[in-house]
């Protein structure tokens, strides 16, 4: 049981992070559930030995003794002598979320760590649900922080709101191509713009591919936002700067990432769900989809290299892992 279990906990699965809770208390506390459900399994039924036992014979005399052969069964093996047969699991983490955030957080075990390390190359996209407070600043761009001022916010409308959005998504579009680093006289470079495909190859500060707003009503507004490299606090300042762009201020009052490449929050495991048989169906339902992911990015990178103009320079450094198996690409969240 507890082999065949291991042998399919190999791959990527998302989990939900709620707020408040530390990303690493959640990853130890998936290997706690995962090796509980591994030693759970009966044990294997004992090796039988053949000991020979001195008792009396039978039919003899009281005092006169033999020995004899007997099969006993052989404790070398059994759990209260060798203790349990799974102690410890190398379980990897993607994109982080800060303590403050929550949403999707992907966790590969086994060898999906090394998937991570794929995942973190191909700059995939993430959502999130980002929630503004209009009329106050912290020193930390969250509505916990210490308050800095206190503003008024009547003249903010919802086409003032939406007019900031769209010139941020214009600016950051043309950042996006400045660091894919991609010809735009070209033909398949202008089709991968036109389909939203274009991507930097290598590590860029905070890009937004999509921002919108979803809810506004005042003095709480709910943003949308699609991005890449980036920090739940770089987040956070964004909200703050666009307060400042509508003459006033505000702080974030929440940060939920609703889906990181491939994974949605239908994807994620709530905290009952952190068990043995809910990650290996859930790695064995992503492993598909994760695939697919790559092997899109691959040919996207790959049709990048031909369209590169000349003198562009690569950054060939990819992430490393460290002994307990977290990923590099982990630290684009954290």
């Amino acid at each position: 049981m507890g082999s065949a279990g291991l042998a399919r906990l190999n791959g990527l699965f998302a989990a939900y992070k709620p707020p408040g809770l530390h990303w690493k208390h959640l990853r130890d506390t998936v290997e706690l559930q995962l090796l509980k459900g591994l030693n759970a399994g009966k044990p294997p039924a004992p090796e039988q030995r053949v000991r020979f036992l001195l008792g009396p014979v039978e039919g003899g005399e009281e005092k006169e003794l033999t020995l004899t052969a007997t099969s006993v069964p052989s404790l070398t093996n059994h759990p209260l002598v060798c203790g349990p047969a799974f102690t410890s699991l190398k379980i990897g983490v993607g994109h982080r979320l800060d303590v403050q955030a929550s949403g999707v957080l992907v966790l590969g075990v086994g060898h999906g760590r090394s998937l991570l390390t794929d995942v973190y190359n191909a700059h995939l996209t993430k959502d999130y649900t980002v929630r503004g407070l209009l009329g106050k600043a912290t020193d930390d761009f969250s509505e916990d922080g210490r308050l800095v001022e206190k503003t008024t916010y009547d003249h903010v409308t919802r086409e003032k709101l939406d007019r900031i959005l769209a010139l941020i998504q214009g600016s950051h579009q043309k950042a996006l191509v400045t660091y894919s680093s991609l010809d735009l006289q070209t033909q398949e470079a202008y089709e991968m713009a036109v389909r939203g495909l274009i991507r930097p190859m290598s590590k860029s500060p905070m890009l937004i591919t999509g921002i919108r707003c979803l809810h506004f009503a005042p003095p709480e507004f709910l943003l949308e936002v699609q991005c890449m490299h980036e920090t739940q606090k770089q987040l956070r300042r964004l909200v703050h700067e666009i307060g400042l762009e509508l003459k006033t201020s505000a702080v974030c009052s929440q940060v939920r990432r609703t889906r990181d490449g491939c994974f949605t929050l239908d994807d994620a495991l709530l905290r009952t769900q952190w068990d043995l048989y809910s990650i290996q169906e859930a790695i064995w339902a992503a492993a598909p989809r994760v695939a697919a992911e790559l092997e899109k990015s691959l040919r996207l990178g790959l049709g990048a290299q031909q369209l590169h103009g000349p003198g562009c320079q690569w950054d060939s450094e990819g992430p490393g892992s460290d002994s307990k198996g977290r990923t590099a690409g982990g630290a684009a969240g954290e």
